[in-house]
């Protein structure tokens, strides 16, 4: 079952459970991966996994800025809010990587590309990209190749 299918599933099962939270993050959800689809090719079309992954990224990114700015502006129950849509939405996406696997990840692909230097992050981070495939941020990507080449 792919992950547009799981969602769907997941919807009719929220819906029978009556979880009216559950039951309105997945139609939020199902919602931007319908809008993506129709962006990517018309009405018909379809996403595969890794495209509803990163509609997914995308959705998590946006709960956390909301927090962020919800925690800033003093208000506790919005904040409660977006982090119980965050679990259930973080449920979707695969399992990240450890400390030590994204070390180790990193350090393998700066002796593929053969990086010497800061100047040929970009090369280690293109290459590492194509590895981690969502499964780490690219903001501890980047610190951990910056930490390894300095």
């Amino acid at each position: 079952m792919n992950l547009p299918e799981r969602i769907d599933s997941d919807l009719k099962d929220a819906m029978r459970a009556k979880d009216a939270a559950k039951l309105g993050v997945l139609r939020m959800l199902k919602s931007a991966l319908k809008y993506s689809a129709i962006e990517k090719g018309g009405a018909e079309s379809q996403l595969d996994d890794a495209e509803a992954a990163q509609v997914i990224r995308k959705q998590v990114k946006q709960r956390q800025d909301s927090i962020e700015q919800f925690e800033k502006g003093g208000r506790p129950e919005l904040a409660a809010k977006e982090k119980d849509e965050l679990a259930i939405l973080t449920a979707y996406l695969p399992q990240g990587l450890g400390a030590d696997e994204l070390s180790k990840i990193v350090r393998e692909t700066i002796a593929e590309v053969g990086a010497t230097s800061k100047a040929q992050m970009g090369a280690v981070m293109k290459a590492l990209q194509g590895k981690v495939a969502g499964r780490a941020d690219g903001k501890a990507l980047s610190q951990e190749v910056q930490r390894q080449l300095g």
